[in-house]
């Protein structure tokens, strides 16, 4: 039987960097199912496909293939067969993910492949909903959140990139993900009940990682 552990949160809670960290340093496979969102979202804005509409966002997925490999431990995804890496961590693409995610057809079209990872891999699988809907009986599951200090890694993120933003449509585009994931009908961004909540706002990077790595050997 394959170990799992689920890490929500909201955008910008530091969760890849911490989750690949962490999986990296017990052993396991990390999943990033943010990157299927992105992919997913990239897909539709490559189409043109518009992200009011659910109907269209739904039919966009149809005939797509979205893949995840991993080459040394490291996760790339494919869009029918092209490694989309690079192109979905732009602000648009944030968005873009926001909205598709809370379209049925996209969480359908995602489940299976999610849940076939965590059943054949020892896996550090983060996201949304992990621990309430994707891995609901992963052996250890925890909330990671970060307040504002969100906003200021994202914007620092973006400003190392090279992109042109401001601090302040940073914040909120976060404001409004955060909205849009904790109200959506299907799998509203919340902690499960037995998920332990971790804060790293007073945290450095390198702190944050221990801490996850000790509350995971912990509850294993």
């Amino acid at each position: 039987m394959s170990i799992n552990v689920a890490i929500d949160g909201p955008a910008g809670a530091g969760k890849s960097t911490i989750s690949r960290r962490a999986a990296q340093a017990l052993g396991f496979i990390y999943v990033d199912t943010g990157a299927l969102y992105r992919t997913v979202g990239l897909n539709a804005l490559r189409r043109g496909v518009d992200l009011e509409k659910p109907e269209a966002i739904a039919e966009s997925v149809k005939g797509i293939s979205v893949e995840l490999k991993y080459e040394n431990g490291e996760q790339a995804v494919f869009l029918n067969g092209e490694n989309v890496s690079a192109f979905i961590r732009t602000p648009e693409a944030s968005m873009a993910a926001s909205k598709v995610s809370a379209v049925p057809a996209v969480r359908e079209f995602l489940f299976g492949l999610q849940q076939d990872i965590a059943a054949k891999n020892d896996c550090v699988m983060d996201g949304r909903d992990i621990g309430t809907v994707v891995l609901p009986h992963a052996q250890v599951k925890i909330f990671l959140t970060a307040s504002e200090e969100r906003a200021r890694r994202r914007y620092k993120e973006l400003i190392e990139k090279g992109e042109k933003v401001e601090y302040e449509n940073v914040l909120a585009e976060m404001k409004q993900r955060d909205y849009n994931d904790s109200n959506r009908a299907i799998a509203p961004l919340r902690a499960a009940p037995d998920a332990i909540t971790v804060d790293t706002t007073e945290l450095s990077l390198d702190e944050s990682i221990e801490k996850i790595k000790n509350v995971i050997k912990e509850n294993l």
